[in-house]
């Protein structure tokens, strides 16, 4: 299946998702990332601010804030590229170009994420064998990831059956080392 095709299913199925479905996934992903003394650790996390139907991420942003860490959220650049911002509450927020919300902190820079101790991103799906991880086809995340360390902890969010056995991919697809499912924390075995 080519990538156009493997969105809208994806996609679909996520439409399909009920309220209650995606409360509980978001709570049993928040806390079993808690649980990891990796994440606990974290002192300066990249992650990115869900909407719709994404595996929710506010709740872990705000755990991960009142616990100490800084949260780095993203600042969607006219060029498509990432910049980041220091999230610093609820209040810190406001709503971007694609109505996304961002903070409103000083921008850090495209190469910020370099610095973080662990990055949770966003994807469609991901392939169990190689980690690479299908996004809306824009790229940001890509570019994004390029920039990570290859020892920093890379953590896509998935719904159940989001975890393929191919994930159709091109040679600027980066990859991720694990995948947070409710409830399932894979370390994937690619290099």
């Amino acid at each position: 299946m080519d990538k156009a095709n493997l969105r809208r299913r994806i996609l679909a199925a996520r439409a399909g998702l009920s309220e209650e479905t995606l409360r509980t996934s978001a709570a049993a992903t928040r806390e079993l990332l808690l649980d990891q003394p990796w994440v606990q650790m974290a002192g300066l996390v990249a992650c990115y601010w869900s909407i719709g139907t994404e595996p929710d991420t506010h709740g872990l942003i705000l755990a991960l804030w009142k616990h100490g860490a800084t949260v780095m959220l993203p600042v969607q650049r006219p060029d498509g590229d990432l910049d980041w911002a220091v999230y610093d509450g609820p209040d810190s927020l406001a709503p971007g170009p694609y109505g996304i919300m961002e903070p409103v902190d000083e921008r850090r820079g495209v190469d910020a994420i370099r610095t973080a101790s662990l990055v949770i991103v966003p994807a469609l799906a991901v392939d169990r064998s190689t980690g690479v991880r299908l996004g809306r086809g824009k790229g940001s995340y890509d570019r994004a990831l390029a920039r990570v360390g290859p020892h920093t902890p890379t953590v896509a969010l998935l719904h159940e059956g989001e975890l393929l056995d191919g994930v159709p991919a091109e040679p600027h697809d980066q990859r991720v080392r694990y995948v947070a499912l409710p409830g399932e924390l894979i370390l994937l075995g690619h290099p």
